[in-house]
């Protein structure tokens, strides 16, 4: 499917897009911005959306949801339009034009970005009895290819990115706020020390750092 959906069927037949083994694509167009102001959630390049959503969801998702269970898209996929009147409106929406929107995967083909903010409610109800968000983000960051993590309060949610080249970034609005992990750093507390921090998750399933798939090989 190539072709922006200018009809119910059409955007039907996106939403049955299956972006992995575990997620299509009809999980990420929700939006209650949309839903609310009257705002169509629809890709305008859906070729590129697909794609960007296929290495998302195969790359970071899945080995989530094949470890923890469940993984819950809170935020996922928003058209320019959706996303420019979220931050007009201060509705917790970047600007379009900031570097590390995550929610518009169409926005560019040369410098291709995607994620959703998310909630794993098996991490979710630990957090809720006081354990520390550092905890999935560190083992997050020793198993997974990511770009960036970004953590908030209610349930532990966080946005999770996917870039071809990752910048490798770890923020939080939760205590310590602010800069975990800086592009190109590595973190204050060892390995050890990391491990020690998730020693009883789940076992890890999944493929730890994929290789760059070849359609993005020649812009990294």
């Amino acid at each position: 499917m190539k072709r922006k959906p200018a009809s119910m069927w059409s955007l039907e037949t996106l939403g049955r897009e299956r972006l992995s083994k575990y997620f299509f694509m009809r999980e990420f167009l929700y939006s209650e911005i949309g839903n609310f102001h009257k705002i169509q959630n629809i890709p305008e390049n859906v070729e590129l959306t697909l794609e960007v959503g296929r290495a998302f969801c195969r790359d970071l998702l899945d080995p989530l949801h094949e470890t923890f269970g469940c993984v819950t898209i809170r935020s996922g996929y928003r058209s320019p339009e959706l996303n420019r009147f979220g931050n007009e409106n201060k509705l917790n929406c970047a600007r379009n034009d900031y570097p590390g929107e995550c929610h518009i995967w169409d926005c560019s083909a040369s410098s291709p970005i995607g994620g959703a903010t998310i909630v794993i409610p098996w991490f979710a109800d630990q957090y809720a009895r006081g354990r520390d968000w550092r905890d999935l983000a560190y083992w997050i960051h020793d198993h997974l290819p990511y770009s960036e993590q970004w953590y908030f309060p209610k349930l532990a949610a966080f946005n999770l990115t996917w870039e071809a080249t990752p910048r490798r970034t770890i923020s939080s609005y939760i205590a310590p706020r602010g800069k975990l992990l800086v592009a190109g750093a590595e973190p204050d507390e060892d390995r050890s020390a990391r491990v020690a921090r998730y020693a009883d998750f789940p076992r890890f399933r999944g493929i730890a750092q994929p290789e760059i798939p070849e359609r993005w090989s020649a812009c990294c």
